[in-house]
């Protein structure tokens, strides 16, 4: 085939004509699915972005606590939620987990804490009764610290205190807790001033720490020289001075409770700082005690029995307490087979140098080792004094003894050996001995057979006498009674002439006028004789009682 005829039949193939591609038209089905997935994004995002901080708190045990139920409150506001609760690998405690808004990741501190609020009753007070309706939650005390976490350790009890009371912290150091505990009051002048937030025991076992909060503005009443004592229960003293009976409060009798002072002398005194260590006393006596920064240590050698001395009995000046007894031991003198009772007493000088006070103030003080020889030397001894006859305590006394023999103070000693003397009782027990020995001295046989034969000679001497008194009253006595019926005919006799007496004046008294002056003649003779008359009655009375008076006459009345 030629080429014209190949050209040809190309020619009569049509030729393409190029159109553009459709495009394809969304369906009105596939709208929901996308607007689905748009609002199921944006609430995913909506939920990422607004999710809170997830926590852990641990527990001791998940008493109460619901995932998805107890909520996370702050000052009674809900800040968030527990999402899970898991027990711990070592089956010890248990885990919360929980969920807080976002809002409340500042409250997330390092000292914040963490406890489950439930109802409680405890001694001083009644709390969480809105869980019994509103059931239990978690609460938060949002802590102080600029370090924050994650991770916390979840509180046995509610704190006693929030970290957003004002006030003050200090520690106490005390040799043992007695009844205190955790939210045991804090009193300054019988009034409520804090509480106690914890307590534990020293590393070395030789006492008690006890953490205290003060709330403002009671915190400025206490000062480095403020001294805190334990107010618990009642204290009941009975000494020389009666029965006493100490006590703060009601509710420091029943839960125990801490009060504190301060010297008003030095109220100058700035406010301690947080945190101050302060020495908490057993009892009042002990922590308002003048401070003595001058302590010397003595020995005293007694040689008769301490019975009734205690530690810390006072060593006494007339009334002054200048020391207390730290130490009673007990010696044996092998060589004598006696024993003697060494006391060691800590003895304050500062107390004996009164007098010198504007000496020292000029630049000149008195040694105490000086002053003392001095005082012995002219007979200061110490002695054991009974300090109250029901109890039998004793103290120890210092006074002055003019009549003690010479002795010195042992300052080679490594403790100087103060002089004593023998108290009142043993000085009362060797007389009352010396006594017995001369009774004993004496021929006590030889007596009582004198005495023996006296009483057998008075006994026949009481019977002579007996007999004497009956012969007199067998002699005498009749003729007594014809001496008494005489005196009495006598006296009927004097009566009847009184009445004719009387009879006649009362005639007389009818004729003369009442102005007469021998109307007052009569009646001062009819007193006279109304006078006899009354004599003559009680000597008859008389002499019927005692018709022996006629014969040995008138008895002398006892006075």
């Amino acid at each position: 085939m030629t080429n014209e005829s190949q050209h040809s039949d190309f020619s009569a193939i049509p030729e393409a004509v190029f159109q553009p591609r459709r495009r394809r038209r969304l369906q009105l089905v596939w709208i929901i699915p996308i607007i689905s997935i748009i609002i199921g994004t944006s609430l995913a995002v909506k939920s990422y972005l607004e999710r809170g901080t997830i926590i852990t708190i641990t527990f001791l045990n998940g008493e109460g606590l619901l995932p998805g139920k107890t909520k996370i409150k702050y000052k009674e506001v809900e800040i968030g939620e527990v999402k899970g609760i898991a027990i711990a690998k070592d089956r010890s405690h248990v885990v919360v987990t929980a969920e807080l808004a976002p809002d409340a990741e500042a409250l997330l501190a390092d000292d914040t804490r963490f406890w489950v609020v439930r109802a409680r009753i405890t001694g001083g007070s009644i709390s969480g009764l809105g869980t019994l309706m509103g059931g239990t939650y978690i609460g938060v005390d949002a802590g102080k610290s600029p370090v924050q976490k994650v991770a916390f350790n979840g509180l046995d009890r509610p704190p006693v205190v929030t970290m957003d009371v004002p006030g003050r912290q200090f520690v106490l150091r005390a040799k043992n807790i007695g009844s205190l505990d955790i939210a045991s009051p804090l009193l300054y002048r019988r009034i409520q001033v804090g509480e106690v937030l914890a307590y534990e025991l020293d590393k070395d076992g030789t006492g008690v720490t006890l953490n205290v909060f003060v709330r403002a503005p009671f915190d400025q009443f206490v000062k480095t020289n403020t001294s805190f004592w334990q107010a618990s229960g009642v204290d009941v003293t009975l000494d020389a001075g009666g029965i006493k009976v100490n006590t703060e409060s009601m509710l420091s009798i029943l839960l125990g409770g801490i009060a504190f002072q301060t010297p008003e002398e030095r109220n100058e005194t700035p406010p301690a700082p947080s945190n101050t260590v302060f020495t908490l006393f057993s009892t009042r006596e002990e922590a308002v005690k003048r401070p003595d920064t001058v302590v010397e240590n003595y020995v005293l050698i007694f040689k008769e029995s301490v019975r009734g001395l205690p530690i810390g009995a006072p060593v006494d000046l007339r009334g002054v307490a200048v020391g207390e007894v730290s130490k009673i031991n007990v010696e044996l003198d092998p060589r004598r087979n006696k024993f003697s009772m060494p006391v060691e007493i800590k003895f304050y000088p500062e107390r004996l140098r009164a007098r010198y006070r504007s000496e020292s103030r000029k630049g000149t003080s008195t040694d105490s080792r000086t002053l003392l020889n001095s005082l012995v030397e002219h007979g200061f001894r110490a002695q054991l004094r009974s300090e109250n006859l029901v109890t039998g305590q004793m103290y120890v006394a210092l006074d002055f003894f003019p009549k003690a023999p010479v002795e010195k103070i042992n300052w080679d000693k490594q403790i100087p050996e103060f002089p004593t003397i023998a108290g009142n009782m043993e000085q009362f027990q060797t007389s009352l001995m010396q006594i017995v020995q001369k009774i004993d001295k004496l021929p006590l046989e030889e007596l009582a057979g004198d005495a023996t034969q006296t009483i057998k000679t008075l006994e026949a001497t009481l019977k002579g006498a007996d007999q004497l008194l009956r012969n007199v009253d067998a002699v005498i006595v009749p003729e007594a009674r014809s001496v008494l019926t005489d005196v009495r005919n006598s006296l009927e006799d004097v009566r009847k002439t009184l009445g004719d007496a009387r009879k006649t004046l009362g005639g007389a008294q009818q004729t003369l006028s009442a102005e007469a002056p021998l109307q007052k003649d009569l009646r001062e003779a009819l007193r006279e004789m109304n006078r006899a008359a009354q004599s003559l009655r009680g000597l008859g009375d008389y002499l019927e009682r005692h018709p022996e008076s006629l014969i040995w006459g008138k008895k002398e009345e006892p006075r």
